[in-house]
């Protein structure tokens, strides 16, 4: 596990008049009414100005993403919102920037919208959903994002790895198990991912991540935006795999279609995309164990149970895409049961 430093300590001891000062030193005057909103990696507020409008006041941990990675994620979204896309706006500060610092901290403020998430998908929703995919992504993929993560077996598993060995955070008799698999999978995603498009994309598109009001969807959160292959904005939207799941993926398809080109033939990455999530969620996890909130939150994190049920998740993961890759096999697998969203999402609640 990590030990905290002195950003850190700033970090975690925000409290609404330091969140209130850096908005109000910004050139934003504020009547003080200011209270956190559910996020895990960052810091996020809604904060209430004089003029009694409201905005959501985002502080990004330390140390995560650099000055231009940041940047680029406002980027993405002001593109999106210029093509009247319904994403949450980034609001430019009285100097016409999008991003402060304060005791080494960035923060951003941005516009407030109403909605809530859906519990579920209905067919509906499934269609409408894609068609506001297609139109991001046919936006998204017209400018490059040199700073933002890829989406890739070295960056979400083999880094993690490497952060992982040595630091006793896998037990020593599962680890070789758990390495083996993870490995075995980052081999098989290379391959798989060769020749395949990729461009900007939301990157952490679960359900938790939309708002839904009078039918019409709002996106937040792009702190996850990466480069990768458009299905990952699909998969984490409809991460089932049983029938039910399979007839919104294809209503999805059906909207996204509308607006942009979709690759059939990248649905097989779909496997591949929930492993290299599984080991990057785990080891976010273990990274992130210093901060106060993470043990009280996931209290059955690190114990011998969660890393044998996690190794034994990446081997099931590691034949799934084994016969992904043979026509026979997959012809003849079953659909599974619908997984659970805590399995997969940074902010997930319920």
């Amino acid at each position: 596990m990590t030990a905290s430093n002195d950003r850190d300590d700033l970090f975690f001891s925000l409290t609404p008049e330091r969140v209130l000062a850096a908005v109000e030193a910004a050139g934003l005057a504020c009547n003080g009414l200011c209270y956190p909103l559910n996020s895990f990696e960052n810091r996020v507020y809604e904060v209430e100005l004089e003029d009694k409008s409201r905005i959501i006041a985002k502080f990004y941990r330390p140390g995560r993403w650099s000055e231009e990675q940041i940047l680029e994620e406002h980027e993405l979204i002001t593109d999106l919102v210029a093509a009247e896309i319904p994403a949450c706006p980034v609001r430019q500060f009285p100097d016409g920037t999008t991003l402060k610092c304060q005791d080494h901290i960035f923060y951003s403020l941005a516009e407030r919208r109403g909605g809530r998430a859906p519990d579920e998908l209905t067919d509906e929703l499934a269609e409408r959903l894609g068609m506001l995919v297609g139109r991001m992504h046919a936006v998204a993929a017209t400018k490059g994002a040199k700073h933002r993560l890829p989406l890739t077996a070295d960056t979400y598993i083999r880094n993690n790895l490497a952060w992982l060995a040595g630091r006793g955070v896998v037990p020593d008799r599962l680890w070789p198990r758990y390495r083996q698999a993870a490995e075995a999978i980052a081999d098989l995603t290379d391959q798989m991912m060769k020749g395949v498009a990729v461009h900007r994309l939301h990157g952490d598109l679960h359900l938790g991540n939309l708002l839904v009001r009078d039918g019409t969807f709002n996106v937040l959160d792009f702190d996850d935006s990466v480069i990768g292959p458009p299905v990952q904005d699909l998969w984490l939207a409809i991460p089932g795999r049983d029938r039910y799941s399979s007839r919104h993926r294809e209503l999805f398809l059906e909207g996204y279609g509308r607006f942009c080109p979709f690759d059939r033939k990248t649905l097989r990455l779909i496997e591949p995309l929930r492993s290299l999530r599984l080991v990057h969620y785990a080891t976010w996890l273990a990274r992130r164990w210093h901060d106060p909130v993470f043990p009280v939150t996931w209290p059955h994190f690190g114990t011998e149970d969660y890393w044998q049920q996690e190794t034994d998740e990446l081997e099931r993961q590691l034949e799934l895409i084994r016969q992904e890759q043979d026509p026979i096999g997959q012809a003849a697998q079953e659909p599974e049961e619908e997984l659970s969203n805590a399995d997969y999402f940074w902010d997930w609640e319920g």
